[in-house]
Parts: C-alpha cells; structure tokens; sequence
C-alpha cells in the first residue's frame, strides 16, 4: 500500500518508523502547506515524494491512502477530501466529536468503495485483545467497574491540543482512550456525566468522567494535561481483577496483572510489537480486500457520541442520556 502523509505532524513518526518494519506499506509522499517544509521533511525521511499543499497530494495518482495528522478540528474536512480523490483514509484519533460527523464521513465512504478507519493504535495492540478476551471469558467474573486514566502536563499553551478552535482538550487528546477502552469492554453507554477543568486558553486540562453501561456496569476515567505522565486500566469483576500498566501506550512498558479471589496476582504474558505497524497492517489489508478494518463506522459513531455528551454534561451539569 502506498502511502501519503497529510501533515508533517510529530506522530508522524510513529507511522514512519512502522512503515519501515512492514513489508505491506511504503510512505512515498508527504504534504504540507509550505513548499520548503515538505521537501526539508522528504529529505530529513528519505520519502519520494513531497507535496507543497495538500490538494496536490490527493491528486497523486501514485498515492492509495492518506493518514491524516493534522488537529482535530481539521480531520473531517480533510477526510471527506481525500475520500473525494479516491483515497483510502487513516485519520488519527479522535476522528470527531460530533457524531453527524462521522456519519456523513463513513456514508461517503462505503458509497464509493473506499476504507475509513479511526487510527485508535492501542486497539491493534494484543495486549488490548487479551483483556477483552478475559474479560469476555469471566476471568474476572461479571464485569462490574472500569477505571481508566492518563494524563501528562502539557507545558506550552500555544501548543495546537490547547485550541479550542483545533478542538482541543485532554478529552479529545488522551480522555479519549478511556472512553474507548471502557467502550470495548462495556459496550454502549447509557448515559454519562462529566466535570472539566479549565485552562487559560479554555479548552479542557482536566477531564473526569462516569459512564453507566447496561448491566449496572460502571466506568470511571480522568484524564489531564495538567498532571504527571501516568496511565492505568483496572477492570473489576465479582470475583477478581485485571490491572493494564500500560494500556494505550504500551512502549512505555508495564504488566499485565490478573487476581482471582484468594488466589493471588499472576501475570499475563502479551507478546512486544509495534501497534503502530498492525495497524498500517490491518489497513493494508482492508485496502487490498482480504481483512475488515478492525475499527470500522460504529465504533468511530459510538465514540463520537460518548464524547459529545461528556462535554454536554460538563457544560450543561447534568447527567446526559445516549
């Protein structure tokens, strides 16, 4: 698959240096809207090709699929571009947090036989399918509470995660890892309620929210922009429980613990790889026909939902149905 970048953005070299690993994708072109910072980017990455704006780019005939970086608040209008030239999109996560959205960009796509997935990395990881397929074995039981966070101190306020016109916030940055991971475990939520902490700039730096499932299952998160760099997923069954070290970033490192009862911790093996390169992989391979996208229109539509009535219900104070 041959790949473009939209943006010369820093995650850019997670995708890069996966790419490099795969034998399933090559990165022949990036873009940006300055001519002299896409070639200096090309020559600093030994990529082909380097586009002086992003129409050009997505008029390369050389190009089957986009991954676009760029802030959040630009994802759906570059999406719907590049679905419009015929390319096959990755969008980084979040996608959007109006869920109308989503909708339309997934329509677009399936009507002209092309693939959109939400570039939620942590969910290719196998670390992230064990803990489902525990949870869903009743190693733990009958799931009964989810508390997740992760937080870091963003230190520059002109940094584009703290616009609120870029659709900023720690929910939309790393709080989005919460809701999905309690979402892949829980299901849909009913309803939900939220608390925000503003920063000078007003977007979010802290977040903290409840999300009630059926089943009286019940989750819990925070995240921030504001605290020390820290992670966790712990899920909570009647009879034990699954603690996740390093659940959406597992380059950082940490164990996968399970307790039952009286029985003790015992520790779970999941292999080390790249979730970056299974995800470009599991791309590839929708692309080519021989795999379904692992996240596909109803994850990316639940998503948006559950953030979209977070921030309603920290705006409006008041417990939010879905």
């Amino acid at each position: 698959m041959r790949l473009g970048l939209l943006s010369t953005a820093r995650i850019n070299d997670f995708i890069l240096s996966a790419a490099a690993a795969s034998d399933r994708v090559d990165v022949v072109a990036v873009a940006s809207r300055d001519d002299a910072r896409a070639q200096a980017y090309a020559r600093e990455h030994a990529i082909p090709k380097a586009h002086g704006s992003y129409e050009a780019m997505l008029a390369d005939d050389g190009i089957d699929a986009v991954y676009i970086s760029l802030p959040n608040r630009l994802h759906h209008e570059w999406t719907l571009a590049a679905l419009d030239a015929g390319k096959h999109v990755l969008c980084e996560k979040p996608y959007s947090r109006r869920p109308h959205e989503v909708e339309e960009a997934f329509a677009r796509a399936e009507s002209a036989g092309l693939v959109l997935m939400e570039a939620f990395m942590y969910r290719h990881h196998p670390q992230t399918a064990k803990v489902k397929a525990l949870v869903d074995e009743g190693a733990v039981g009958r799931l009964r509470l989810v508390l997740a966070a992760f937080r870091f101190v963003l230190p520059d306020s002109g940094d584009i995660r703290a616009s609120t016109e870029l659709d900023g916030g720690a929910l939309m940055d790393v709080g989005c890892y919460c809701v999905s991971g309690a979402r892949n475990l829980a299901g849909e939520p009913e309803h939900v309620t939220g608390e925000q902490v503003l920063g000078p700039t007003g977007i979010d730096m802290s977040f903290h929210g409840t999300l009630r499932f059926p089943g009286d299952v019940i989750a819990q998160f925070d995240c921030s922009f504001a605290l020390p760099r820290f992670q966790r997923l712990e899920v909570v069954g009647d009879e034990g429980s699954l603690l996740v070290e390093s659940p959406w970033r597992a380059d950082w490192e940490g164990d996968l613990l399970l307790q039952r009862g009286d029985e003790g911790v015992s520790r779970v093996d999941v292999p080390r790889v790249d979730a970056y390169q299974l995800e470009l992989e599991n791309l590839a391979d929708a692309v080519e026909g021989t795999a379904a996208p692992l996240l596909e229109r109803a994850d990316a539509l639940g998503q948006a939902r559950a953030i979209d009535a977070l921030y309603r219900s920290a705006a409006e104070n008041r417990v939010i149905e879905l």
